[in-house]
């Protein structure tokens, strides 16, 4: 049912017009002030600000999945941990991830045990046995969620946090220009047309400054 919602939405957008009249600036989106950062090199940003234990967050996870099976060649989607105080803990799991080469394999499995389970993953013990129900060797855990490249990720999550101006997850950023959530996009079907149009609008201003 998601995915002929979201083919419907899709259909409309391709309606010569319809596309373009349903999504407005100050409205849908916003545009960030010039000089955001990005890590997608010559790609295509596309960033999710998150929060594992936001329920937002978990309800749009299957929408995004969906969007990134059939992800742009020239497009790159990036993770990045809210951070404010109670979301540290999370994003310190999300870097351990990162830093094991894991986040693939347990991050929806993280989420489901955070919203279906109701477990509390907050701290480095459970953590680690989180992890190495997932086959991860619990000293390798452990080094890893005390590690300097660790603590080092979760700073520079701050940073992009401030300078996005993010106040609230899930928050999605395109190519350092565009900001918008679920909210201002009049749901999660309407987010991934948006992202796909404001992703559009990013590909057409580089081929523009190329010609330049």
């Amino acid at each position: 049912m998601r995915a002929l919602v979201a083919s419907l939405v899709l259909c409309l957008y391709l309606i010569p017009g319809v596309g373009h009249a349903q999504f407005e600036l100050g409205k849908q989106y916003v545009k960030l002030p010039p000089g955001a950062p990005t890590a997608s090199g010559d790609k295509i940003e596309v960033r999710e600000f998150f929060w594992y234990g936001c329920p937002h967050c978990y309800r749009l996870e299957p929408y995004l999945e969906s969007w990134l099976k059939n992800i742009p060649s020239d497009v790159r989607f990036v993770r990045t941990p809210g951070v404010a105080s109670r979301w540290l803990a999370d994003a310190r799991a999300f870097y351990t991830f990162e830093a094991l080469g894991v986040t693939e394999q347990v991050h929806k499995d993280y989420f489901d045990s955070i919203h279906k389970k109701g477990q509390k993953l907050d701290n480095e013990p459970s953590l680690v046995q989180f992890l190495s129900a997932h086959g991860v060797d619990p000293e390798k855990a452990r080094k890893a969620y005390n590690s300097f490249g660790v603590r080092t990720q979760v700073e520079n999550a701050k940073q992009l946090n401030y300078r996005y101006a993010v106040e609230s997850v899930p928050t999605i950023t395109i190519d350092g220009k565009y900001k918008t959530d679920v909210s201002m996009a009049g749901g999660p079907n309407e987010l991934l047309v948006l992202i796909d149009y404001l992703v559009e609008q990013s590909r057409q201003q580089r081929k523009r400054a190329a010609n330049n």
